[in-house]
């Protein structure tokens, strides 16, 4: 038996969901097939035990800027709090242990204004790069045809220069500089709002969470859908023309006049799509890898760090554990360290047991904030490239030659066909904001340029 919508949405994270519920309060019938047993795609909430708060194992912030998910969390009535920003941070830099308050680490003068420099040209060099088609940008073909590591070795004077751009490419895009292109990268900063904009907490892309996690975003659009949500339905099978699609998921069959695909690129390739996909777009998905990251949550009953005026963030270019942040709720109770083991270093951690996995994570934070950090009371990990409906976390990446070659391809509609994901966004590529964003521009185009 084969059930007939008017549009079929793959995928029930924030991208598919908002271009589901804006499909339908025009009055279009959807189903939104999605492969898990759960909502949220890249976002995930997670119990503590015995107490009624939670861990965010996957995406968890949100902050200036992003209007589509700030907005839409109004609309939802999710309320949001800062991140934990007050106190001394942690930064470990070549053989140097620094303490510091507000954005900038005490760097030898050289390193400092090496990295300031550095970072000045990189975000003057983004702002040329156009966000609806970077392709296009003047000098495309010569940023595209190098990696961002080449781009910052010729611009870069010193060592700690060198390793403060690599942390920041680890810890934004969970990669090394010498996997994606030079374009992707300043097309990612202009796309973000800058570097600053990327790294900073307050005032950046990491201030604010939503109370309950953000996780509730899917969850809530999920419930204003209903029954048209279809969990544990992977996609297996997609026949499609112009005109009408038909798919498969288990022993289920769907058609409609159109489709939305809105998983992560590398995911597209497991389903079996007749005819195949265009070759342009086949060479598209297979230069767009995505990230690698493992996420800790590591609970402590009370947030010593604080005690000891430490904001509990901390980074360096030395340890697996690069980045850290206090992920407390408002009360603190229980409290919580956030780290991400990211690119080569969760490659590593992989290969390891979970208990040595967790061991090296405690020696990490025991040797940024002290013995304390020894006793937690939970320990939660999440890697990202071993989820099946996934594939890696944040995000997808370009490698070189792929914008110049296949860009335009990103968000062009095949036949009935329309592609969605934060990948695919103008703005705020890579985050909620962006697979909102994405969302609502696939929907836009079966309603502005497809007659149902």
């Amino acid at each position: 038996m084969t059930d007939l919508v008017d549009v079929i949405v793959i995928g029930a994270g924030a991208a598919g969901l908002t271009a589901a519920n804006t499909l339908t309060a025009q009055g279009l019938e959807v189903v939104v097939l999605e492969a898990r047993d759960r909502v949220g795609g890249r976002t995930l909430t997670v119990e503590i035990p015995d107490t009624p708060s939670y861990v965010e194992a996957g995406g968890m912030w949100v902050g200036p800027g992003q209007d589509r998910i700030l907005a839409l969390l109004t609309e939802l009535g999710l309320a949001t709090y800062p991140t934990h920003d007050s106190g001394v941070h942690i930064g470990e830099f070549g053989d140097r242990v620094t303490r510091y308050q507000g954005r900038i680490p005490r760097l030898n003068p050289l390193a400092l204004a090496d990295i300031g420099l550095t970072q000045a040209r990189l975000d003057r060099a983004a702002r040329k790069v156009p966000l609806d088609a970077p392709w296009t940008a003047p000098d495309a073909e010569e940023l595209d045809g190098q990696t961002f590591e080449t781009w910052l070795r010729a611009r870069t004077r010193t060592a700690t220069g060198r390793a403060f751009f690599r942390l920041v490419t680890n810890a934004v895009w969970c990669a090394e500089p010498a996997d994606m292109s030079a374009l992707w990268a300043q097309f990612y900063i202009h796309s973000g709002g800058g570097v600053d904009s990327l790294i900073n907490t307050t005032g950046g892309a990491q201030q604010d969470r939503v109370v309950g996690g953000t996780q509730q975003v899917s969850i809530a659009l999920a419930e204003k859908l209903g029954d048209r949500v279809e969990l544990g339905a992977p996609v297996t099978e997609v026949d499609w023309t112009d005109t009408e699609v038909r798919v498969r998921a288990g022993a289920r069959q769907w058609r409609a006049r159109h489709a939305i695909v809105a998983v992560p690129p590398p995911l597209v390739s497991r389903i079996r799509f007749t005819p195949d996909l265009p070759s342009a777009r086949t060479q598209l998905l297979q230069r767009l890898p995505m990230g690698w990251t493992i996420k800790v949550n590591v609970v402590y009953d009370e947030a010593f760090w604080r005690r000891a005026g430490l904001s509990g963030q901390a980074n360096s270019d030395r340890r697996a554990l690069g980045t850290v942040f206090d992920a407390s709720p408002p009360n603190a109770e229980p409290a919580v360290l956030v780290g991400f083991l990211e690119s080569v270093h969760a490659q590593a951690a992989a290969r390891l047991s979970p208990k040595q996995r967790r061991d090296a994570v405690i020696e990490d934070l025991v040797g940024y904030f002290g013995p304390e950090a020894a006793d937690p009371v939970h320990y939660f990990e999440q890697d990202w490239a071993a989820e099946t409906y996934t594939g890696g976390c944040y995000g997808a990446f370009a490698t070189p030659m792929t914008l110049t070659r296949f860009g335009s391809e990103l968000r062009r509609p095949t036949g009935a066909l329309h592609w969605a994901g934060t990948e695919t966004a103008i703005r705020w590529a890579g985050y909620i904001d962006g697979a909102i964003e994405s969302g609502q521009r696939a929907a836009r185009e079966i309603l502005d340029h497809h007659t149902i």
